[in-house]
């Protein structure tokens, strides 16, 4: 085992947990995080099973707080309406710029729910599916069962991806710890810059 490995030991895995819960939840409510991100680590960390990280309990707490952070971000956008955009845009710029806004109510009038399940799994409406569809007055037994399957499919096909692809790793490149490493962190990066070049494309072909 080596230091590193030691120190994470050290880490409850309840912990693990809470703060994936918490992150999930924060960014679903419409806080700009990297959920996505800590839910990788903490499935990669699963994967190491001297680490006692499970995986069921990984996805559940992603799965958690993505449906409860989602559902205050529907209660706070059908409360305030849509001037909540307006406010956030002046704190947060970046993220809730009029043109991000205005690319997801049209992907919200076109898609209707299915924004809400697929926004899950897309950088720029992860963020905006709570809020947004609150405040365009989705009724609520419509929004629920797109974010449940949306936070279900999203946080156990995201948990248990990485958790296989990590053990394949660790099976496969026992020998090559640096390579694995590397090979991570280069998907990694792959990923996200995929997901901010999608969001990017998506803005710009909905605002021509």
């Amino acid at each position: 085992m080596s230091e590193l490995e030691s120190y994470l030991t050290l880490i409850p895995p309840v912990a693990v947990y809470l703060i994936v819960g918490l992150v999930v939840g924060i960014e679903s409510l419409g806080v700009p995080l990297p959920g996505e991100i800590v839910l990788v680590g903490s499935a990669l960390l699963a994967s190491r099973h001297e680490l006692d990280v499970s995986p069921v309990w990984t996805a559940v707490a992603a799965t958690t707080g993505a449906v409860v952070g989602d559902s205050i971000g529907y209660g706070l956008g059908h409360h305030y309406g849509i001037g909540l955009f307006g406010w956030a845009g002046r704190k947060l710029p970046r993220h809730f710029g009029p043109a991000h806004v205005a690319a997801a109510e049209r992907l919200f009038a076109r898609w209707g729910v299915l924004a809400v399940f697929f926004g899950r799994f897309v950088a720029l409406l992860r963020i905006f599916a709570g809020p947004l569809a609150g405040a365009l007055r989705m009724p609520y037994r419509k929004f629920f069962p797109a974010n449940l399957a949306g936070a279900i499919c999203w946080g156990t096909g995201t948990t248990f991806a990485v958790y296989y692809v990590g053990i394949a790793a660790e099976r496969w490149l026992q020998e090559f710890s640096w390579i694995a490493l590397a090979l991570v962190l280069v998907g990694g990066l792959a990923v996200g810059f995929v997901m901010r070049r999608r969001a990017a494309r998506l803005v710009r072909d909905d605002a021509a």
